[in-house]
């Protein structure tokens, strides 16, 4: 077993060294315009995520469970998860790979954020082995994906409109089109979040009888997820947008932060297994 352990976190390890060198051409390329460093990055992300995904795939077989228990698996598949959706997306929308200055900072600190953790073999308990809730973390962690990609578009577009990253807003859409983005991604966020309480709510019916028992991280989503509505609401149905609309998501991901990780840290919660 320990031989086993010291190959997932060497398989890990060697996807962050993977990572940062793509991470390292990416920007390096976009900010200096060097096209051929920017592929050369990205397409190196691509055998890091696969051997991440590998390193993810030996620790659900150890540990007998999906990567959501342990803080390293759940930083972890966040990271795997964050990557594959970026890379997806740029497929059809080429004008996106922009934000993979972003996105592989990202993965990389995620994933050796996890390492540095302490990884634990822990014990699935009996009332986390129901598909709702693999349902409600594959949401989340889609969610959780999607906000950070619109967080990236909000933050571009505030230092872009102050004259900053001015090279890279060449490789981006136009301050219109990057505040369009975060609009969409917010969009995404907001769905997928939503789907996740729902699917976590059948859950704990299953588990405890009640759809809904105020647990500290239940009441800070639900929160997060009304705020995110509100930043959406606004600028559909009152023409919110540039600036204000940016710091309104600022907010929503800073509420996102303390959700998913500050919550489960300080607070007694069912959601606190993965913080212990």
């Amino acid at each position: 077993m320990k031989g086993s352990f010291a190959l997932v976190t060497g398989i890990h390890w060697g996807a962050v060294v993977v990572y940062v060198v793509a991470t390292v051409l990416f920007i390096y390329g976009q900010l200096f315009e060097r096209e051929k460093l920017s592929r050369i990055g990205l397409r190196l992300a691509i055998p890091g995520l696969i051997l991440h995904g590998i390193g993810i795939l030996i620790w659900w077989r150890m540990v007998g469970h999906g990567p959501y228990i342990d803080r390293f698996e759940v930083l972890s598949s966040n990271a795997w998860v964050l990557l594959a959706a970026f890379l997806l997306f740029t497929i059809p929308y080429p004008r996106l790979k922009g934000v993979g200055i972003a996105v592989l900072p990202a993965t990389f600190i995620l994933v050796a954020l996890g390492l540095f953790l302490n990884p634990e073999m822990k014990t699935l308990p009996p009332t986390f082995r129901s598909v709702w809730l693999v349902l409600h973390i594959i949401f989340y962690k889609i969610a959780f994906s999607a906000i950070i990609i619109a967080f990236a578009f909000s933050t571009f577009y505030l230092l872009i409109r102050r004259g900053r990253l001015q090279r890279l807003s060449r490789r981006l859409p136009d301050l219109a089109g990057i505040d369009i983005y975060a609009y969409r991604f917010a969009g995404f966020g907001f769905t997928f979040w939503a789907i996740g309480m729902l699917a976590g709510s059948i859950w704990a019916y299953q588990s405890w009888g009640s759809f809904w028992n105020w647990d500290p991280v239940q009441t800070w989503s639900l929160v997060t997820w009304g705020v995110f509505g509100m930043y959406l609401h606004l600028r559909r149905f009152f023409g919110w947008k540039g600036d204000g609309a940016a710091w309104l998501y600022v907010v929503c991901f800073a509420l996102t932060l303390v959700s998913l990780f500050l919550t489960p840290l300080f607070e007694s919660s069912i959601h606190a297994e993965y913080f212990k």
